[in-house]
């Protein structure tokens, strides 16, 4: 005979098997199973913020364009270029960058969410198809040096459990140039920004912020080509998500 404290799941007699987890009635919390969620909500409200960061980057180069133009101008002749003027580059430049750092956080936070709700998914659809855990998926982005890495790699392991097999279950090879190109862009960005930052801060002479100016339209630029190639990885990522948990793990043609 043998005995069970208060409240707990019934012990099975000697040479009974052990019920499922969870199939004891009464016991209680329930264990946690993981359940397929659509991430078509998030990509939608992703797709909008990364459209509305792509236009402020574009202002941000308009601002670092209109900025070095006056300071060719400062260079050439310094009494072409009025007060008014500089003051209007200075208004714009710190315009752009507060937008731009909101825009970033607004976005950041939603990416990550995302992300971290297609990482389920994608675990759902190949258990064996990770070489890390799902935490990874958020704590990847915050490791110095290896956010360049670890959040690439973790994708193209989202992107392929996504994926659906041939109609015959044999393995079907679907492109990643979406991730590769959209994770490139975004790396050279990432860069660009931080050598802007540095130049931006050391400039103290026209020919200098000239210079920095020119660095901050190619940052700017490659910030805009990076948030329209990471819609685009969002929609076909999220796309193969859907057709899988839709039509199940083989391809219909």
């Amino acid at each position: 005979m043998s005995f069970s404290a208060p409240g707990s799941p019934p012990q099975p007699q000697p040479g009974e098997p052990y019920p499922a987890q969870g199939r004891y009635p009464g016991q209680y919390p329930p264990p946690l199973v993981d359940v397929l969620r659509s991430p078509q909500g998030l990509a939608t409200a992703l797709t909008i913020v990364l459209s509305i960061a792509a236009a402020v980057n574009l202002y941000a180069a308009g601002a670092n364009v209109y900025a070095r133009s006056l300071m060719t101008d400062l260079i050439a002749d310094p009494g072409t270029v009025s007060e008014a003027s500089l003051n209007l580059s200075d208004v714009m430049t710190r315009t752009a960058g507060s937008l731009q750092l909101l825009t970033l956080i607004g976005t950041a936070a939603l990416f990550v969410t995302w992300f971290y709700r297609v990482r389920v998914n994608g675990e759902i659809f190949r258990r064996d198809g990770f070489t890390q855990t799902r935490g990874w998926a958020i704590g990847g982005w915050f490791i110095p040096f290896g956010n360049l890495f670890f959040p690439y790699r973790t994708a193209l392991e989202i992107w392929a459990a996504s994926t659906q097999q041939a109609p015959d279950g044999s393995y079907r090879q679907v492109s990643t140039a979406p991730v590769s190109a959209w994770w490139a862009l975004w790396v050279l960005a990432v860069i660009g920004d931080r050598v802007f930052s540095v130049v931006y801060a050391r400039a103290e002479t026209p020919e200098a912020l000239r210079s920095a100016s020119s660095v901050g339209v190619v940052s700017d630029l490659l910030m805009v080509a990076a948030a329209v190639l990471a819609v685009v990885f969002v929609r076909r990522l999220t796309a193969l998500q859907n057709t899988k948990a839709a039509q199940g793990p083989n391809a219909v043609v």
